[in-house]
């Protein structure tokens, strides 16, 4: 069986994405949380199951096999259970998918930096700076330009829900935090991810969770 290490689902984005990736799949799998930056932290970390990733999660393993860096696992998974079911299936289609993925993968470091992950929070609209507010203009202008091109009368960015939607579904829940204004077609998107099972379990589960890290529990400070 598959075993994922993740970090808190109140806060870590990237344990999220490697999350959804696994439920995605379809197998079934062993969950592990590792608390971030409590007094056990820095033991757990240096166990051999983090070794691989030099104490970074998500972290998967199966058997000896091990993959760890969210769009790996999903690149991994597809790899074990058809591709089609992480990509669209037209070929214009999936290659954006796969760019837009890869961008996120890579990109929007103030965005991640001002904005930290909570998904038991909302506050309200902050004053974001000017490179904080060009990032998310960037990704309303992704997200406009897959549903405009190839989203039809699906819900998600790609019509179906598809690995693109994975790498961008910590981004909504940001969004939502921070109470970032949105123009009615990202905020149907973000309302359709908010709705669909697999995000709806994680969120859920966040507001279970007995860990608290106080950086993280206070608006944006300007």
């Amino acid at each position: 069986m598959l075993k994922l290490f993740i970090g808190n689902k109140a806060y870590s984005s990237w344990s999220m994405r490697g999350w959804l990736a696994v439920k995605q799949s379809g197998l079934p799998f062993e969950e592990v949380t590792v608390p971030l930056y409590n007094e056990e932290w820095n033991r757990l970390r240096e166990g051999d199951e983090f070794a691989p990733s030099q104490g970074k999660v998500p972290i998967l393993w199966e058997d000896e096999v091990v993959v760890w860096d969210s769009l790996a696992i999903v690149d991994w998974l597809a790899d074990k259970v058809g591709r089609d079911r992480f990509w669209p299936e037209d070929e214009a289609a999936r290659a954006m998918a796969r760019s837009m993925a890869a961008e996120m993968h890579s990109s929007y470091q103030h965005l991640r930096r001002e904005m930290p992950m909570n998904v038991r929070k909302q506050f309200s609209t902050p004053e974001l700076k000017p490179e904080v507010l060009q990032e998310i203009g960037r990704v309303l202008s992704l997200w406009a330009q897959a549903r405009a091109r190839y989203g039809g009368t699906g819900k998600f960015l790609f019509g179906d829900y598809c690995a693109a939607d994975i790498m961008f579904a910590p981004v909504a829940t940001r969004f939502v935090t921070y109470s970032v204004p949105l123009p009615g077609f990202a905020a149907t998107y973000v309302e359709a991810l908010y709705t669909h099972p697999c995000v709806r379990e994680w969120i859920e589960a966040a507001q279970h969770e007995e860990w608290t890290i106080e950086k993280f529990e206070q608006p944006v400070q300007v």
